[in-house]
């Protein structure tokens, strides 16, 4: 009996030891999974708040841009020919700077992603040349440059609203997969 009880009490100590090893391996596997989603769930965090950030920031200098473009209009109409001359001149490097700025912008959007914001900012960028030679037109006085300088802000304001929606889509994109975990 007393050889029974020896075995039992031996065999016990042994479930219990490897019971308390498979659980806390499972709770080590369960911490280690639980970590690694945290983390994951961090960095998509930080990945969306980048995101968020870059594409504000083009639609922001977006809008600096069309303000500008709006003072070219305004000085087409109502002054004499060299204070519309000078005031030409100052918008044209006005928005030389700002389309400096414009460029870096579209730059960070190309490194944050994905490609089709990325595209989408490109065109945007590229949507403001046919402004800025129609008002290089109209410093050289051609007769029919305030009238394409009007034409060419459409396409660029619809490059905007493009923008703007691509960015949209991916933004709420993302929270989508952050909300379903994936």
């Amino acid at each position: 009996m007393i050889d029974n009880t020896l075995w039992v009490g031996v065999l016990t100590a042994g479930t219990a030891v490897v019971a308390s090893w498979v659980t806390s391996r499972g709770t080590a596997g369960a911490a280690r999974i639980q970590a690694q989603l945290a983390a994951s769930s961090q960095q998509a965090d930080r990945t969306r708040s980048a995101r968020r950030t870059a594409y504000v920031d083009v639609i922001e200098q977006a809008q600096h841009m069309a303000d500008l473009y709006w003072k070219v209009t305004d000085a087409q109409e109502g002054t004499d020919d060299r204070d519309r001359l000078r005031l030409l001149r100052d918008l044209r490097l006005r928005l030389r700077d700002e389309y400096a700025v414009l460029r870096h912008r579209v730059w960070v959007v190309e490194l944050e992603g994905p490609q089709e914001v990325a595209t989408a900012a490109d065109r945007l960028r590229r949507a403001t040349s046919a402004n800025y030679r129609a008002l290089e037109a109209m410093i050289r006085g051609e007769a029919d440059a305030g009238q394409r300088f009007s034409d060419a802000y459409d396409p660029f304001w619809q490059a905007v609203l493009a923008f703007v929606k691509t960015a949209r889509e991916t933004i709420q994109g993302a929270d989508i997969t952050l909300a379903n975990g994936h």
